[in-house]
């Protein structure tokens, strides 16, 4: 083979691998297309997804600050004896409601009684010598007008009168001391409210250190909560604001709920603020009393405490649930006119009875996705909207949320 036939054949090998190259790529190319094409005829024929909208709450809203606090008694009694003596019964039952003024425990009241009977035979005696020295005095007085006695024992007779009188004065005290000791052998009630676990039974000797049982006024009660230096220094200029003196004046809402509430269902206000901030702490002890009418609340109990930090115009108020996060950003979806899920970055403020205030990134009017977000997998989707209530889907979700 000379050259030139050499030359022949490797151009007819290139020339053949070029055109089964075009041949491949027009294949391939073909496939792509015809695989863009069933794909787009796919998500033609797909429905869009069902997601549920709600239009954007605009209302006036209450801002509160949260703390934890604890249930206290209003009054609290450690009951124990005025006398001693061995307890001579039992007269309530543990735990029970008593009333101001009820025998809860009583004292063997014999010894008392006898030393009772004693002070007053006492008086009747100084009373008898009290009225033979005034009638000695008074014969004296006219004895004296005709010179009959001495200066001396007209003065003997009307000291002796003085003295008897003063010893009236005494037995009167003494008697007086017996009779209420005799009162104190039935130990009452201080005051109404429930009474705790006797701490002694019938047969025990007790004394004035011996306590007795606890009594506890329950018809109101407070709740002891710590709030911050910022939150108070913020509660008192709003508390000036409003033309009262400091937040000592009182009158600041509060709503509390139990471990067991959802929400805060109990309404009670501000009583006393402590004189000092805990300087270690930064904190400083406040008060508010609620209504215990129903009996609700027993001391120790653990408290959720909302407290009004003041109110706000025209906000945005959004489902939660609708909040979406990416890496640091929160963002919802929002329906427009053509039924396309829109991306909408949003900052969010403080939650207000199951729902979030919005401050950027909403307007007055949209429509956000509050279920179903999870079917949205780019914006710019079409969806299938369903309208439901801000508030009332919120609702369902925090119903939803407590079953579980």
């Amino acid at each position: 083979m000379n050259v030139h036939e050499m030359f022949v054949n490797a151009g007819s090998r290139r020339c053949f691998m070029v055109t089964a190259m075009v041949a491949g790529l027009l294949v391939v190319t073909g496939c792509d297309s015809l695989a863009d094409d069933a794909q787009e005829e796919g998500a033609q024929q797909s429905p869009p997804p069902e997601v549920s909208v709600a239009q954007v709450l605009v209302e006036d809203i209450e801002l509160w600050d949260a703390f934890t606090g604890r249930i206290e008694a209003v009054e609290t009694v450690d009951l124990r004896p005025r006398v001693s003596g061995y307890i001579e019964s039992v007269n309530y039952t543990e735990g029970q409601e008593v009333e101001k003024g009820d025998v809860l425990f009583t004292i063997d009241p014999r010894l008392y009684r006898a030393e009772l009977d004693r002070a007053e035979a006492e008086l009747q005696r100084a009373r008898a010598h009290a009225e033979l020295a005034r009638s000695e005095a008074a014969r004296a007085e006219a004895l004296a007008q005709s010179r009959s006695i001495s200066r001396e024992v007209l003065d003997q007779r009307r000291a002796a009168a003085a003295t008897s009188a003063a010893d009236i004065l005494a037995a009167q005290a003494s008697a007086e001391t017996a009779r209420l000791n005799m009162a104190f052998t039935e130990v009452r009630a201080p005051i109404a409210g429930r009474a705790g676990r006797a701490l002694v039974t019938p047969g025990n000797l007790v004394s004035d250190a011996t306590p007795l049982t606890r009594i506890v006024a329950l018809d109101r009660v407070h709740v002891h909560f710590h709030s911050d230096e910022r939150a108070y220094l913020h509660y008192d200029a709003m508390m000036r604001s409003d033309g009262q003196a400091s937040l000592r004046d009182g009158g600041v809402p509060v709503r509390v709920g139990l471990a067991t509430d959802e929400g805060f269902p109990y309404r009670g206000v501000v009583d006393f603020v402590d004189n000092h901030l805990d300087a270690e702490a930064g904190t400083i002890l406040t008060r508010a009393v609620l209504d215990n009418s129903e009996g609700r609340f027993a001391p120790g109990m653990y408290a959720r405490v909302q407290l009004l930090a003041g109110h706000a115009e025209d906000s945005l108020l959004i489902d939660e649930k609708a909040v979406l996060t990416d890496q640091d950003r929160k963002y919802v979806y929002v329906v427009d006119d053509e039924g396309r899920a829109m991306r909408r970055d949003v900052q969010l403020g403080r939650r207000v009875d199951g729902l979030r205030v919005v401050t950027a990134g909403l307007e007055p009017g949209a429509r956000v996705v509050v279920k179903g977000a999870q079917r949205i997998f780019f914006p710019g989707m079409p969806v299938a909207a369903e309208s439901v209530d801000m508030r009332g889907q919120a609702e369902v979700d925090n119903e939803l949320a407590v079953m579980h």
